[in-house]
């Protein structure tokens, strides 16, 4: 950890609001925090860590670059340089990122190797409860028909059908970590049977995961014909990609749902536009897919039984309070020698 008698440069790298900027500062009059909202890029919605495009006049590019060369803490990755941070900031020490998928961008820019002095830490567990609720609204809506109900109302159509309830309905979570722990928790509370997957299981307690059952990967094949919500979390890793495929989905209950908000890479998409068009799936909600933004021609806007949601399940108005939150803690870290939290594996990608 770096010495905490000197005074680090923390640079914000993606927009954030007036409040939050002061909190930062206030963490402590050591840290020298710069925040340039005219070089960054606009955010199209609240929390947005992306932002829209812009081209910076000749003069703020030369600013911003002299920012990035002595910045020696950055909060979020610079968007508008990604290919060649590690060049234009070489005194980087610690990047804070605004996402807990970044594994797939950290390497394919081989920042592990390119700036093998550099912490990142992620915002793992900020986006837990959004991300939550919406698979719980997921499974909600199609075990109470509401693609149906809304269809019916469109049309005026008036015609009573039965659906179903949850209590004692298999959920299958794989990729048991924060976000899925808050989920379990909210299925255990109507009654699910709940069951987790992991990446390792040795010594875990399933209660202490709000989960009935606990299984390492190498058992899907034997839990996936159990699962009538099967929910993705896992990241994107050799490991997990293409993980669900026309096999196992032929092993999921008929009638099962499938609801995905790890990363489109984890699935087959045409084995599942096929399953789904074929009726042996009962529906997909969807916030990630093999192509984002999701091309105009792919089946799956007009299935009647799919979700579509524009990778926007784990955002919410109170995000960037939670992110900071979590990058105030790790400052105070940071200054006192301590660990951080949410620090990146280049092994694991995550």
């Amino acid at each position: 950890m770096d010495d905490p008698t000197t005074r680090p440069t923390v640079l914000i790298a993606s927009y954030l609001e007036p409040e939050h900027i002061e909190r930062i500062r206030a963490v402590d009059p050591r840290l020298h925090v710069v925040y340039e909202p005219d070089l960054l890029r606009p955010p199209r919605f609240p929390n947005d860590h992306i932002g829209q495009p812009r081209e910076r006049t000749p003069e703020q590019e030369r600013c911003w670059r002299e920012l990035l060369s002595q910045a020696d803490i950055l909060f979020d990755f610079d968007h508008t340089h990604l290919a060649d941070l590690p060049e234009l900031a070489p005194n980087l020490r610690w990047i804070q990122a605004t996402s807990a998928g970044i594994g797939q961008l950290v390497n394919q820019q081989g920042y592990s190797t390119r700036m093998p002095n550099t912490v990142l830490t992620t915002a793992s567990g900020v986006h837990a409860q959004p991300l939550a609720e919406f698979c719980l609204m997921a499974i909600l809506m199609f075990s109470k028909g509401l693609l149906r109900t809304l269809h019916d109302q469109a049309n005026k159509h008036w015609q009573q059908y039965s659906v179903t309830d949850l209590a004692g309905r298999t959920l299958l979570i794989v990729g048991a970590g924060k976000i899925g722990q808050e989920l379990a928790r909210m299925a255990q509370a109507l009654h699910m049977k709940v069951i987790g997957v992991k990446r390792s299981v040795a010594g875990v307690d399933p209660a202490a995961l709000a989960l009935d059952e606990v299984y390492a990967l190498d058992s899907l094949p034997q839990l996936l014909p159990q699962a009538e919500y099967l929910v993705l979390i896992t990241p994107h890793t050799p490991e997990t990609e293409r993980m669900i495929g026309a096999q196992e989905l032929a092993l999921l209950p008929d009638g099962a749902v499938l609801i995905n908000i790890g990363r489109g890479a984890l699935v087959d998409e045409p084995a599942l536009i096929a399953a789904l068009r074929a009726g042996r799936l009962g529906g997909a909600a969807l916030d990630v897919f093999a192509q984002e933004p999701l091309p105009s021609d792919s089946p799956l806007w007009e299935l009647p039984n799919v979700l579509v949601s524009p990778h926007s399940g784990g955002t919410s108005d109170r995000e960037n309070e939670r992110i900071v939150d979590l990058f105030c803690d790790n400052l105070r870290r940071w200054l006192d020698q301590q660990p951080l939290r949410n620090v990146f594996n280049p092994q694991t990608l995550y």
